[in-house]
């Protein structure tokens, strides 16, 4: 099982598996290899991993980021407080099913872009700094909710669905900011990395 489809993933340049840790607070923690970690983290909780060279992942299906997502008020100082400790970083997530896509990077502390689509409900909920040249290219992150109008013709509305961003927007907009998970090959993680739990959030089988 690679990461990326059906997830949340943070891309962190220069900083090691502990550090990301550490600044996502990350407790319960235990060492695991890359599928193992990364199949534990669909289920629950966030692995970090150093899969290359210059770049840690951090995935979570569920708890990445942890009491709050992209649509909330609360995301883009989520951002800024990581971009603080670890400097250049990105974030990304995406789900098929409601076509929730969203993506946003952090230079050197300062989060520079954040873009998210709910496409179920037509709604673009963030949308911070421009669009970056990959997605110009790509004609996705472009649109602006106060853009719809109530007079809109089918034409229009075709061409507002049209321009929405997919699963594959948001892995080729990783991609060529720096990394897609899954370009990774399985077996060519080698290194252990490391699985926990965010602030407020308890292992399902923890004892009490």
């Amino acid at each position: 099982m690679g990461i990326g489809y059906k997830t949340s993933w943070l891309a962190v340049r220069d900083a090691g598996p502990e550090e990301v840790a550490d600044a996502l607070g990350l407790r319960h923690r235990r060492a695991m290899g890359w599928q193992d970690g990364t199949e534990a983290a669909y289920r629950q909780g966030v692995f970090v991993a150093r899969p290359v060279a210059a770049w840690t992942i951090a995935h979570g299906r569920v708890h990445l980021p942890a009491g709050t997502d992209a649509t909330e008020p609360g995301f883009p100082d989520w951002l800024r407080s990581l971009g603080a400790r670890l400097g250049d970083l990105q974030f990304f997530t995406t789900d098929r099913v409601s076509e929730f896509h969203a993506w946003a990077r952090v230079d050197a502390g300062e989060l520079t872009r954040a873009y998210c689509c709910v496409g179920m409900h037509d709604d673009i909920p963030l949308r911070l700094g421009e669009p970056t040249d990959v997605e110009r290219e790509l004609g996705v992150g472009l649109r602006r909710m106060e853009e719809r109008r109530q007079d809109w013709q089918e034409a229009d509305w075709d061409a507002w669905y049209e321009a929405a961003p997919g699963e594959g927007d948001v892995m080729d907009i990783a991609r060529r900011w720096g990394i897609c998970p899954l370009d990774i090959p399985d077996g060519s993680v080698v290194l252990p990395g490391v699985h926990g739990f965010p602030p407020g959030i308890e292992p399902a089988d923890a004892r009490t």
